[in-house]
């Protein structure tokens, strides 16, 4: 499976350190409750791009935010890559999403 961004841009492989500028700023926007940010954080995870480390349970944790506020395609990318995950993966990635929306909303508080 090839993942797009947003964007529609077919995700390559991290080159430079202009990725770590993407990363954060997707971080940042993600933190602003951006959807689209969340997919493609997921989709950076889990094609070691936008300079990101290839991490399954980190793309699973980010597929499964945007997925919970209705970006369709991250359902189907967090269920394509729960495939190759053991279960102890995907609670690790359940664990983290929901610490990321604790902190979230600590934050807005």
């Amino acid at each position: 499976m090839q993942l797009t961004s947003m964007k529609g841009a077919d995700c390559q492989p991290a080159e430079t350190g202009d990725h770590d500028l993407a990363l954060a700023e997707r971080l940042a926007a993600a933190s602003q409750g951006d959807i689209a940010a969340l997919f493609d954080l997921g989709v950076a995870y889990s094609t070691a791009s936008s300079g990101a480390q290839s991490d399954m349970v980190e793309a699973h944790k980010w597929f499964n935010l945007a997925a919970a506020r209705g970006h369709e395609e991250a359902a189907w990318s967090r269920a394509d890559i729960s495939e190759e995950m053991t279960a102890r993966e995907i609670a690790e990635a359940q664990r983290r999403a929901r610490q990321w929306l604790a902190q979230e909303r600590a934050r807005a508080a």
